[in-house]
């Protein structure tokens, strides 16, 4: 497995948590690592998944809005947890990283959701990213 690939699912991993527990990133970080410690995680890797986590959580507000402006019928509450937060880190990676081709970030939030939630949810989150990729264009 390529190692951004594994950096987002550590990230996802600890965007869940702050969703669940209303913990603060850095506090969500430390207790995911720690629970991590007898596993050898390359230093980028940590340092990615902590530039998507503590990225998402600072923007999480703007991003929210994004997602909640495309997903048409749909309450952001309602939305499965592992679902809202595979579109997070995507809607991050897509406003706020230059240095990642638009192209990378959706098909590897579709690839999260497949892996983590199912088929249809790779479906879901790869027409709100699209949705979203298309408005920053203009």
């Amino acid at each position: 497995m390529r190692k951004r690939t594994l950096a987002r699912e550590f990230a996802l991993q600890v965007l869940y948590q702050l969703d669940i527990t209303s913990d603060t990133p850095e506090n969500a970080l430390d207790n995911f690592w720690s629970n991590h410690s007898d596993e050898e995680i390359d230093a980028t890797l940590k340092e990615f998944s902590a530039q998507l986590v503590i990225g998402v959580a600072g923007n999480r507000e703007e991003i929210d809005k994004k997602i909640v402006q495309f997903a048409t019928n749909w309450q952001l509450k309602r939305m499965a947890v592992v679902d809202r937060n595979i579109m997070r880190l995507g809607c991050f990676e897509l406003l706020y990283r230059e240095d990642i081709p638009p192209k990378v970030s959706i098909n590897e939030a579709v690839e999260l959701a497949k892996k983590f939630s199912g088929l249809e949810s790779g479906k879901f989150v790869n027409a709100i990213l699209d949705k979203v990729k298309l408005e920053k264009k203009k």
